[in-house]
């Protein structure tokens, strides 16, 4: 008899979870490089699109490769169902789409990533959806923002980019109160380090860009949930406005899969050295990372994440010195991607987060002195020199 695989081990549930082999019997996932497919008869159409029989259709609802990759990310997440998505950010997209209606108000986290915070402020106006953004860390807030038609909240956590953390349960239960769905943006913990399912939230969303294809190939997005919400919110939706996901990426994320714990760990190992580098530098003149006691939100992070993270963020004080930081850079690449195999850093001010107003900016907290850094797996050692190196010469 077959294992349940919901009581795998992670390592098992990354290399194995959701295998579905064809009569050849491969060991590497086979790849359905197909639009559409073909049917016995009339009939056994009629049957296929009336969902008496189970089977794929045309590739806007799904392919067998891409199901795979939803059903071993959604063991890994505990969740009951996935959707994969073209893109992390048609994954945010559609995870509101599918709660709000014109009429209706979303409560945000106001530390948010630039296009997350272009959909919110720009594209959701349009159809008639306010937001009132809040101070994600303050549980007052999210309670004084609720209004009778709020519908949904919106939170990353970590925050992108200066790793701001929310206390997931408890902003859960706000939202349940009010008859609210939570979605979490979970990209920079990674499913490896945080499960916002089991802490409350309704729906998680992914950038599977980032550290779950992990090596810079292809694009991916990913929500993730309950059945009857995946259901009602997202079924339809997806299969008729077609952010569908290329098989073949899919098949890139799924061997991603199988090594994201190992590099997850690995990277986080390295951030702690170069956070410790950083930290004992004269230039820095504030350090945030998840893995430190002195994170701001320290005591929420040791509740609800089981490590610090690949992501870390420091201020030089100017973007003169930030530049010149980076700049200097002989290892490490000025990217504004992450979660990557190659370390990375980025002046969010002038890149991930330039579409957002300079007011809004410094609400968050981001001024020009801001780097973000995405450490990979290199060796330690080097990375501290280079960056050892690179503050020197700002």
């Amino acid at each position: 008899m077959a294992e349940d695989p919901n009581t795998w081990e992670v390592e098992t549930r990354l290399v194995r979870g959701g295998m579905a082999r064809t009569p050849y019997g491969e060991m590497s996932e086979a790849l359905f490089l197909t639009q559409s497919f073909a049917y016995d008869s009339a009939e056994a159409a009629d049957r296929r699109f009336s969902g008496e029989d189970p089977g794929f259709i045309y590739q806007r609802f799904g392919n067998p490769t891409t199901s795979i990759f939803e059903d071993r990310l959604a063991l890994l997440e505990g969740a009951e169902q996935c959707r994969a998505t073209a893109s992390g950010m048609a994954a945010v997209q559609m995870a509101l789409m599918g709660l709000l209606r014109a009429g209706d108000h979303l409560v945000a986290g106001r530390a948010l990533f630039g296009s997350c915070r272009w959909i919110v402020s720009e594209l959701l106006p349009r159809f008639g959806v306010e937001t009132t953004y809040v101070d994600a860390t303050d549980l007052s807030a999210w309670r004084n923002a609720v209004r009778p038609n709020t519908k949904a909240f919106l939170v990353e956590t970590p925050a992108n980019p200066l790793l701001e953390i929310t206390d997931i349960a408890a902003v859960a239960q706000v939202a349940k109160d009010a008859g609210a769905k939570l979605v979490v943006d979970n990209v920079f913990a990674t499913p490896v380090f945080q499960k916002p399912l089991a802490l409350g939230a309704d729906v998680v969303v992914y950038s599977a860009t980032k550290h779950i294809d992990g090596q810079g190939r292809v694009l991916g997005g990913a929500i993730l949930g309950g059945a009857e919400l995946m259901t009602e919110a997202y079924k339809d939706l997806l299969r008729h406005t077609g952010p569908a996901l290329s098989p073949f990426n899919a098949w890139v994320l799924l061997k991603g899969l199988e090594t994201l714990e190992l590099r997850v760990r690995r990277q986080t190992e390295n951030a702690a050295k170069v956070a410790e580098a950083l930290a004992g530098h004269g230039k820095t003149q504030q350090l945030v990372w998840c893995g430190r006691h002195d994170h701001p939100q320290a005591e929420v992070i040791a509740r609800q994440m089981s490590g610090g993270g690949n992501v870390l963020a420091f201020d030089l004080g100017s973007r003169d010195v930030a530049w010149r930081f980076l700049n200097a850079l002989e290892i490490v690449d000025i990217s504004n991607n992450l979660g990557d195999a190659k370390s990375m850093a980025t002046h969010p001010s002038t890149t991930t987060h330039r579409s957002m107003p300079e007011a809004e900016r410094i609400e968050i907290g981001l001024t020009e002195g801001w780097v973000r850094m995405s450490v990979g797996l290199e060796g330690a050692g080097d990375l501290v020199r280079d960056v050892s190196r690179a503050l020197d010469a700002a």
